[in-house]
Formats: C-alpha cells, structure tokens, sequence
C-alpha cells in the first residue's frame, strides 16, 4: 500500500509502479528503477523479477570482486552467460501459434494469477486475448499497438461484470434528445470548436448602461449559438461528441437546449489525447469549424446507447460501426476506484504478455523451471571452461536460483530444500519441473497449465545483466556542484 504526500492511497504490487512512486535517492538504485521501467515497456510484465535477479547477480559480483577477479573479467564472462542462456531456453521452449487460442488464454491467466484480482483471472484472461488479436496489424502480424486498446474504467457492479466492447466506450453520460437513451442509425461527428458565446482574445469588461442593450446582447448570443446547431443539423449528424476546451465553455444549457429540440445526443468534455483513437474507431474526422460541418466527416454505427451503471454512474456505447478501425474497448466494473486502478493494471500486464506471445512466438513453463533450468546448463558449461570464466559463469548460474528461491518463500515453503530437490531433478532432465505453489511441492509445470513468454525471461536476464555490467565498470563515485 503506497500512500503519498496528498493523502491519495495505491494497492499494488506490480514491480514497475511501486519502484517508480518510490523516492530514490542512490545512482545505482535509480538504476534499477530504470530497469524496471524498460522491462515494463520492452515485455510489459516481469517488472519484479528484472529487479530481483539484478539484485542476485550484484550480490555475486561482490563475491567474486572480493577473490580478487577483475571487473572487465566478470563483465565479459557475463556478457557470455546471457547469449548461452538464451540459447538454452530455446532449447526448452514450447511454439505457440495465433490459432491455439487457449495457450494464449494460459499465458494471460499465468501473469493476472500473482495479481491482487487473481480470482478473476478466468474472466480478465480471455478478454486480454480477444482484444489483442483484435486489434493485431494484419500486414505486420507481429506488431501489437496497445494504444488501440482503451480500457475504461468505472465504480459499480463486480469485476465479473468487465467486458469487452466492439467499438466505443465512454466512461460518462450524454444529454439525450427527447429523452430516449438509444440513438440508432448514427452519424456521429467529432467538433473541436466551442458552442458558446465567443470570447475576445484580450481580458475586457463591457459596461451596460440599459436593459435594453443587455437583451440585444443576449438576442446576439441566441443567434450565434442558433446558427452553429442548425449548421450541425444541416449535415446530418445526430450524436455529436465535444472536445473539452480550455478557453471557455464548450457547451452550454442554451445550445444544448437547442441541440436537443434538433434531435441531437451530445457527449461533451472529450480529452484532446482521446481524438486519434476516436476518429480511428468511429471513422470520423475532426472538425475544427463550423463551416466543415459536411456529411463525410461524420462516422456512422447503428447502435449509441446510454447505459446506467450501479444505480449512479452513467456510460456511453457505441456499437455496429459501418467502417470500424482496429481498435475495441474495455469496460471494467469494480466495486471502488482502487480495486479498479489495481485492475487497470493487471489487465495491461496480461495484455503486454499476449502482445510478447505474439512478438516472439514462444512459450516457457513458469513456476521458477527456466531459471533453474539455465542455472543447470550453465554449471555443465562452467566445466568446460578454464581459470576465472569458469568461476564467473558458476556464480552467475547460483544467481538465478533467487527467483525459484523467492518463489518457495512466498508460497510457505522451506527454500533451501525445495531449490535443492529443483536442482536434483533437473539433473536427471526432468527441465519443466518447477514450484507448484498451490499444492506445495514440485511437478511438472506444463500440467499446471502454467506458461509465460519466452520474451519475458530473456528481456529479464539481458536487461539486468546489462545493468550489472555497466556497474561493474564504474569505480568511484564522484559528486559535482
């Protein structure tokens, strides 16, 4: 629980987010927050174990720093280890193809089951899948934007009342036309101007003298604002979506009045970072003017619909578009803001690690097997080898027994036993035995149904060895003015 300055409070325990709201002071940890963060980009999850592992190897470097082995030796034997680990996790990977959709559904549910929402894993899962491959680039099928994905969150109902929407979700209501909540055959047009009366560019005062210039004034005012709505109408559109302006209102109750009395829905306090993926997904383009206001820039769907979420909270649905792009939405319900916050982000997790699946199209066991897995292989590689690199190579592989070591301490279990017994039996080539943490002892991982993407691990040991290196290579720490 991470709770800062302004009172505000984060339940999490997603690596990444926790070492960034930190306040950390020393290079080499700031380092490490870096570390964090470019695993979270590069694979999105593996955010902990990145840190973890960077933590093991120092802790070896120190080891072996202090028999008196030279930096740039341990830093070149390292360098070494990384390529030959890899190499060995492909040796025990598993392909994965788009079409077997429940490997990637036990991917998903891998990464959302360490989550403080794992008990909705079953429903998270699939909908991470669907979007994914949703909005998967049919040209360059190994490109994933997420950016395509918006997920929308909103108090009420439970988690299992998330869902995915095939079109576009507004977390908020809209001033309904006559009442009705459902707005068919839609053409929907997205404005940048505002629909009130204008402001000059300079702060002024006007002073009125008499009634009868306040109501010339306000006659103006009805007129201008009149003008702009029949202009709308005039093209056809009947649900209109408002970007939010800073300048002055970009609505207000006369035009929406009149708006109204036109027939027209309107969505107001659009976020400006929100335009691109809307006119992506509705099909329509911005208009900066009134003068634009022409029935090509309009997108059209057949469904808008307002829907009443837990009694309160209202949001806005737009389904059945003619000319969708490739985007979708989420719909996540919760039953406070920072169970749902906390959800925002497990759900991104598993989406990043759908994404990784599809970036590199193989599979691993989880539950600490890779990692003893490469330590194994590289304790046989250190044999071969002479003088310093041997010694290097066999602590690099003692350090990544931290992740199998942590695992079996967080699940209650005796660690130096368990990581033991891991190493017995990876010995006589059993290599996707790991730590079942719901049955308290080691089996075969794969019958677990417990996978996650090779990309992870192999972004996780270069990303921390690199970091290692470039501390090795450092000296002395000098403060400037």
């Amino acid at each position: 629980m991470i709770q800062s300055e302004d009172g505000t409070v984060l339940v999490t325990n997603d690596g990444a987010t926790i070492l960034s709201k930190m306040n950390v002071f020393h290079p080499a940890a700031k380092m490490l927050v870096g570390i964090s963060n470019a695993q979270d980009v590069e694979a999105g999850d593996g955010t902990t174990s990145v840190v973890v592992i960077c933590g093991s190897l120092l802790k070896e470097a120190e080891k072996l720093l202090n028999k008196g082995i030279h930096p740039s030796v341990i830093s070149k034997a390292w360098g070494s280890a990384v390529v030959k680990s890899e190499r060995l996790l492909e040796e025990i990977a598993t392909p994965v193809t788009l079409s077997n959709k429940e490997m990637l559904i036990q991917a998903a549910r891998t990464s959302l089951s360490s989550k403080v929402i794992s008990q909705y894993a079953d429903t998270f899962a699939p909908i991470a899948v669907d979007s994914v491959l949703k909005v998967l680039d049919t040209k360059d099928s190994n490109v994933v934007d997420l950016r395509n994905i918006r997920i929308v969150t909103r108090v009420g109902g439970t988690m299992d009342d998330t869902e995915l929407v095939d079109g576009l979700v507004f977390g908020k209501g809209m001033h309904k036309s006559g009442g009705n909540p459902v707005v068919e055959n839609a053409r929907i047009g997205l404005i940048q101007f505002c629909l009130s009366a204008p402001k000059t560019d300079i702060d002024n005062q006007v002073v009125v003298s008499e009634y009868s210039q306040m109501d010339r004034i306000l006659r103006e005012e009805r007129k201008y604002i009149l003008k702009q709505c029949k202009a709308i109408k005039k093209s056809g559109c009947n649900v209109l979506l408002v970007q939010k302006s800073i300048l002055r209102d970009a609505v207000n109750d006369l035009s929406l009045h009149f708006l109204s009395k036109l027939g027209i829905s309107v969505v107001s306090g659009i976020e400006r970072e929100d335009v691109e993926f809307i006119c992506k997904s509705v099909g329509c383009k911005p208009i900066a003017h009134v003068d634009q206001m022409t029935p090509d820039m309009l997108g059209f769907a057949t469904n808008v619909e307002e829907a009443t979420i837990g009694g309160r909270g209202r949001v806005v649905k737009i389904t059945g578009i003619r000319n969708p792009g490739k985007t979708c939405s989420i719909l996540v319900r919760g039953s406070n803001q920072v169970v749902l916050e906390e959800a925002d982000r497990s759900l991104h997790d598993a989406l990043c690690v759908v994404r990784s699946l599809i970036k590199k199209r193989f599979m691993i066991a989880g539950g600490g097997a890779p990692e003893i897995a490469i330590a194994h292989g590289l304790m046989q590689w250190s044999q071969t080898l002479l003088g310093q690199e041997s010694y290097c190579i066999r602590a690099y592989a003692s350090a990544l027994e931290v992740i199998p070591y942590t695992l079996a301490e967080n699940a209650g279990l005796n660690p130096i036993a368990v990581v033991t017994e891991l190493r017995r039996r990876h010995a006589q080539g059993e290599s996707h035995v790991g730590i079942n943490v719901r049955k308290g002892c080691i089996t075969d991982i794969r019958d677990e149904n417990v996978w996650q993407p090779l990309l992870i691990t192999v972004s996780a040991l270069t990303l921390a060895t690199e970091t290692v290196q470039m501390l090795l290579k450092i000296d002395d720490q000098v403060a400037v003015r």
